[in-house]
């Protein structure tokens, strides 16, 4: 007997976990529904809905698929059918090699985006926030 097939829905049933979790999203049907329906300006959906999309048993639609990737902060298409071939972020930290979670690699995206003075910004205030950080801990 061969191993089952996982489907699509499956997929991005576990996909969306990994979206809700790099978003600090609680995975939980009701918190889903909710922060959905906030969202979504068609019919609201049911904590029954959101947990079938959680567990892999129906796909939400195009529609529903942008509002989630949109409050998720990853791609409709990244949410939708994988990584993109070609998109994996690996860095070499000093703690070895990182991969980043799908908010991370879509906010690297964006940043790359932008031009080279805007790019120089967004350093500035990550490196203000590290050291801040740094003289926190200090005794």
């Amino acid at each position: 007997m061969g191993m089952p097939k996982v489907t699509e829905s499956q997929q991005f049933a576990d996909r969306l976990r990994a979206a809700l979790e790099s978003a600090g999203v609680r995975a939980s049907p009701t918190l889903v529904a909710n922060a959905f329906n906030l969202r979504y300006h068609g019919r609201s959906i049911t904590p029954h809905t959101a947990r079938n999309w959680l567990l892999g048993k129906v796909m939400p639609t195009q529609d529903k698929l942008r509002v989630l990737a949109d409050w998720l902060q990853v791609s409709p298409d990244e949410l939708r059918f994988g990584r993109a071939p070609g998109k994996t972020y690996v860095f070499e930290m000093n703690a070895g090699p990182v991969e980043m979670g799908l908010s991370d690699r879509e906010m690297v995206d964006r940043y790359l985006s932008l031009s080279q003075e805007e790019r120089k910004t967004i350093r500035d205030v990550v490196t203000a926030f590290v050291r801040a950080k740094a003289s926190e801990s200090l005794p």
